[in-house]
Order: C-alpha cells, then sequence, then structure tokens
C-alpha cells in the first residue's frame, strides 16, 4: 500500500522527496527546513531554525514563516517532520542519501582497520560522485557541501582500496578515477590509482599515472610529487614480483623491475 511505502529523501545531485515510486510536491521554503534537518542529523530549536532558513528578517516573522512552512509540509505528509513545542526533526523513518554516504565511509574506516566486513556494493560510485544540492548557494548549505566533499573524497579513496585487495581491480580503478575527477590536484587520489594499478600488475598503467599527477602539479601548484609516491612507483613492480606465489609462472618475471619502472 502507498501508505506504508518507505519515505526516502536525496540530497546529493538536488533535493527529491519520494514515497515509494511517488515523488513528494515540496515548496523551496519547504525543501529547505527538511534538508537543514536531514544534514543534522538531530532535533534543532525552533528558534535555530528559523534563524539560519530567514536570516534576513526579525525573529517574529521568522518563527511565524517556519510555521507557514512546518504547516504546508504536513500537508504532504505528517510522518516528515516531527516537531514539539520547541525543536525539530526529521522523520526518524526517512531513508537520506548523506546519512547512508556517511555511514558507509565510516564502515569502510572500520573494515581497513579488521572491526567489521563492508558491503562494496551498498553505496554506488555514482552516489559517491554527486553534490550535495549543487543548485543552492546559503552559506549553511556551501559549509554542508564542502565537508560532504571530504567525505566523499576519502570514501572513494577507501572503496578503491578495499576493492583492489577484493580483487575487483576493474572497479577500484572507476572509484579511484571518480576521486580524481572531483579534485584532480589531490595526490592521495593519484596514489589510489597508482596502487590499484600496481596491485593489478600494470605496471607501466602506474607509471603513467604518475607521470600525469607530476604534471598537474608542476603546471597548477609549481611542485613535485611526494618522495613516498615516487618511491611507490619505483618499487611496486619489484614488491609485486616479490608476491607471486613460488612456482607459478608470470611472463612478466623475465623483464628486469628497474627497467619497468624507468619508462
Amino acid at each position: 500500500m502507498a501508505s506504508s511505502a518507505p519515505l526516502r529523501l536525496a540530497l546529493i545531485g538536488g533535493f527529491a522527496l519520494r514515497k515509494g515510486d511517488r515523488e513528494i510536491v515540496v515548496a523551496a521554503s519547504g525543501q529547505r527546513l527538511i534538508a537543514l534537518l536531514a544534514l543534522h542529523d538531530r532535533p534543532i530549536t525552533r528558534l535555530r531554525v528559523a534563524g539560519t532558513l530567514w536570516s534576513e528578517f526579525s525573529t517574529e516573522r521568522s518563527l511565524a514563516d517556519l510555521r507557514t512552512t512546518l504547516w504546508r509540509i504536513n500537508q504532504s505528509d505528517k510522518a516528515i517532520v516531527t516537531a514539539t513545542h520547541s525543536t525539530l526533526g526529521l522523520g526518524a523513518s526517512i531513508e537520506v542519501d548523506v546519512l547512508k554516504l556517511v555511514a558507509f565511509t565510516r564502515r569502510l574506516g572500520q573494515a581497513a582497520a579488521g572491526l567489521v566486513r563492508a558491503d562494496l556494493d551498498s553505496v554506488a560510485v555514482s552516489e559517491l560522485s554527486g553534490d550535495l544540492l549543487p543548485d543552492w548557494y546559503e552559506g549553511w548549505v556551501q559549509d554542508e557541501r564542502e565537508a560532504l566533499r571530504q567525505t566523499r573524497l576519502h570514501a572513494l579513496e577507501a572503496l578503491a582500496a578495499a576493492l583492489s585487495d577484493a580483487g575487483r581491480h576493474a572497479d577500484a580503478i572507476q572509484a579511484a578515477l571518480a576521486a580524481i575527477r572531483m579534485e584532480p590536484l589531490r595526490e592521495t587520489a593519484h596514489r589510489t590509482l597508482i596502487e590499484a594499478h600496481l596491485t593489478e600488475g600494470n605496471w607501466s598503467e602506474a607509471r603513467r599515472q604518475f607521470r600525469a599527477c607530476r604534471r598537474l602539479l608542476k603546471e597548477e601548484l609549481r611542485v613535485e610529487p611526494s618522495e613516498s609516491l615516487r618511491l611507490l612507483v619505483e618499487t611496486g613492480p619489484m614488491r609485486a614480483t616479490a608476491q607471486i606465489p613460488a612456482g607459478r609462472a608470470d611472463p612478466r618475471r623475465q623483464q628486469s623491475p628497474a627497467r619497468i619502472a624507468a619508462r
């Protein structure tokens, strides 16, 4: 039944609120109220909400606008916002893409520490690549957007490493490339891609990516890649060759690692 369908809120790539297959149309003021509550993930005082969303008005006027906005939202579905005399919060049953992404990033970190096993397919690379509410320009949104951008970058790098460890090299490379597209001057993103190539045994690709990273950093920032990144590329082939099980034939062992690294 439609009444029992879950509510899902998307903020990455743009605002969308759905109940099952049906999109709930919300006015602009209501969208901002819902987004603010979702991004805080905890009840907020009415006074703070009003001051954030209607900062250009007096306290009395902003609280009145808040009451009107809340009434309109409740006409769509009373489960969207929970209210007390002094606070407002997002309905506890609403699934929020941003919170899902943050939780996924946390699980990746725990998995890297050996604490849990992360479901590497629970969040798609496309979900990690979109901006938070890209057409909104309020100061509070821009602060949240930058914080989420950093979270997404770390998530893409951690996901690439985890996929590479799982032997899913093509997926790992796509995740690392997404991180580079998001922040081309981020050396750790280039490192993640280089490590994915080395793990797969594609030494020439790793070297090519290092050269691309070096060229970009010199042109844009007038700096060289870190010494640790250079050493990774130069010693990667030797380390990878040493990891091949004894007795297992590999044609790449016929080539000198030093010659490969120097290409």
